[in-house]
């Protein structure tokens, strides 16, 4: 399946998919939620776009100044309305692309409130949708401080003391001046919606989507009204988000009823040119689709300047389902740090993940899937097409550092590995990614530590814990805790640990350089103890092997200082001779 078309305007990224078989008079625009409520249901999002796509109207996705790969920074001080602005633009850019003059908006979260303000300032729109709309700024805002402060405890992130009167929350950064824009939006004051029809899909935990129904009927809109079920399970976790099928059916049934036939849409040119490259004077940008049949996408970032250094250029692979801006944008900001020091950088979103369409007849559930090495394979192949004869450092957070790691055992365009928290090197056979989740591997420590708790001892009173399965856990613990002297000089007694030294003694043969950052008291440091002792004892037998643990690091490197330290290790491998 071909991914959708990359276009660049007005300093950010939109993708545009065209009408397949017949061609509607009426086009898509989607509004996207902020956020973490944006990284969990870009996939919605995509599918949303593919079905509409099918049934023969075209559709546009995009991002606001300053979120996911829009050129400006997260820092930058343009308010509410540089959103709605930027939502106007997007709409001339659909019309233009689609060559409809008419269209339907579907808005989720902020994103909702983002198109009534447009609606209401005057772009004219034929109906919209609203997704668990944010109909009081107020309200929103106190939630999104409460989240921002329970996932930053959760990630032990601490507060920045530049982040003033905003809202950090993830990793991303809400300006002290947007953020107060937000908390003055109270759609129930809204005078007019000149929309013909509406569909809102509410929360039945939230009384105020069904009154913003009433209050648009009220208004002279021809309302329909339907449940978001589901609205917790997608926009909880991006790793483990479902997609509400009910909603996705119930949407494509009311843009069908509202939209008349179409024509044959070869009888239309609705392939637009390659993206524009875009930038600034520090870096340049190049969004793409490539590999079979342009499946999936990905972003080229150069630097503006000449250069004479002979640097590696960099794939940096996605962790989990986050879209290829990252983990708090941090790829986008990685990629145009990474172009400041000369350095071609490529960021894309695997088969199945974000924008990447999936590929037909592989399982749905892609992460730590040997799948992920064909997308891995395709980033190679077109970069060396770029670039011919170079070779490449990879780096990835992850399970974005265990497809690396992988790819670079049996890709040898691979010289560099920067891998950050890989927790595994080598995925159990048979385990999955839920089961993961649910009962996540720990250390020895971990068990003797709790074990003495008081409140452990409570939750087994309770029946909480399942004994005999933490039995099961503590056992296999032990047993990799003693098992580790003689993992090396046998080569490895189990058929995972066989695998990974093979790995490691290929990437040793080629002088692959590799180096592990680790975040204190992460997980993976756990295997990493394994196979190579305690402080990395074992890495003397890999002469370009290094590990540090980074002080300060969360598991996804978001402080600041982390994130230096990712970079100079890129840099440093992408230096090398």
């Amino acid at each position: 399946m071909p991914a959708a078309f990359p276009v660049t305007f007005e300093g950010t990224v939109g993708w545009f998919a065209p009408a397949r078989d017949i061609a509607k008079p009426v086009a898509v625009l989607f509004a996207s939620p902020w956020g973490l409520e944006e990284m969990c249901s870009r996939k919605f999002f995509r599918i949303l776009s593919e079905r509409l796509a099918a049934m023969g109207v075209a559709n546009l996705r995009f991002d606001y100044p300053g979120t996911g790969d829009a050129l400006s920074d997260d820092g930058a001080t343009a308010g509410f309305q540089a959103w709605v602005d930027s939502f106007s633009i997007a709409a001339g850019q659909l019309r233009k692309l689609s060559g409809c003059k008419r269209i339907v908006v579907v808005g989720q979260g902020i994103g909702a409130a983002v198109a009534i303000k447009a609606i209401e300032a005057g772009e004219d729109c034929e109906a919209i949708a609203l997704l668990a709309p944010v109909v009081s700024g107020r309200l929103y805002a106190r939630e999104m401080s409460a989240m921002a402060q329970m996932i930053n405890e959760k990630l032990r992130i601490a507060r920045a003391p530049a982040d003033g009167g905003g809202l950090t929350m993830a990793g991303l950064s809400m300006s002290e001046g947007l953020f107060d824009d937000i908390r003055k939006i109270e759609l129930g004051k809204v005078m007019a919606c000149p929309v013909g029809h509406a569909l809102v899909f509410a929360r039945a935990e939230r009384p105020s989507d069904g009154a913003f129904a009433k209050h648009l009927a009220a208004l002279g809109v021809d309302v329909s009204e339907a449940p978001f079920d589901g609205y917790a399970k997608l926009t909880t976790n991006p790793t483990v988000a479902v997609v509400p099928d009910a909603v996705v059916r119930d949407l494509m049934k009311w843009v069908a009823d509202i939209c008349p036939d179409g024509v044959p849409a070869r009888e239309l040119k609705l392939e637009p040119e390659p993206a524009a490259p875009h930038g600034d004077d520090k870096f340049v940008e190049q969004p793409i689709r490539f590999g079979k049949g342009g499946r999936m996408l990905g972003i080229v970032c150069r630097p503006s300047f000449a250069t004479t250094k002979s640097l590696v250029p960099v794939i940096l692979l996605s962790s989990g389902y986050d879209r290829m801006s990252g983990w708090g944008r941090s790829s986008a900001r990685l990629a145009r740090a990474l172009a400041q020091q000369g350095i071609i950088s490529f960021r894309f979103d695997c088969a199945n993940v974000a924008d990447s369409p999936p590929v037909p007849g592989l399982n749905e559930q892609v992460l730590y899937d040997v799948a992920q090495l064909d997308d891995v394979s395709a980033a190679l192949d077109f970069l060396g097409e770029q670039l011919p004869g170079t070779r490449f450092v990879v780096a990835g957070r992850c399970s974005g550092a265990y497809v690396g790691l992988q790819a670079a055992w049996r890709d040898d365009r691979i010289t560099a590995v920067v891998a950050v928290n890989p927790e595994v090197f080598e995925w159990q056979a048979g385990r999955s990614v839920e089961d993961a989740l649910d009962n996540p591997t720990q250390s020895m420590d971990h068990y003797v530590s709790n074990l003495w708790r008081i409140s452990t001892g409570k939750r087994i009173l309770r029946g909480e814990i399942d004994l005999l399965a933490k039995a099961r856990q503590v056992s296999k613990s032990l047993v990799r805790r003693f098992s580790r002297p003689l993992v090396w000089p046998t080569g490895g007694m189990t058929r995972r640990e066989r695998i990974v030294c093979a790995g490691f003694r290929v990437l040793a043969r080629r002088r692959v350089k590799v180096t592990l950052l680790y975040s204190p008291g992460d997980i993976g440091l756990e295997e990493f103890g394994h196979f190579f002792g305690a402080g990395g004892r074992q890495l003397s037998r890999f002469a370009d092997m290094n590990y540090a643990v980074v002080s300060g690091a969360d598991h996804n490197f978001t402080p600041e200082q982390s994130r230096k330290a990712y970079l100079d290790a890129i840099v440093e491998m992408a230096s090398l001779p």
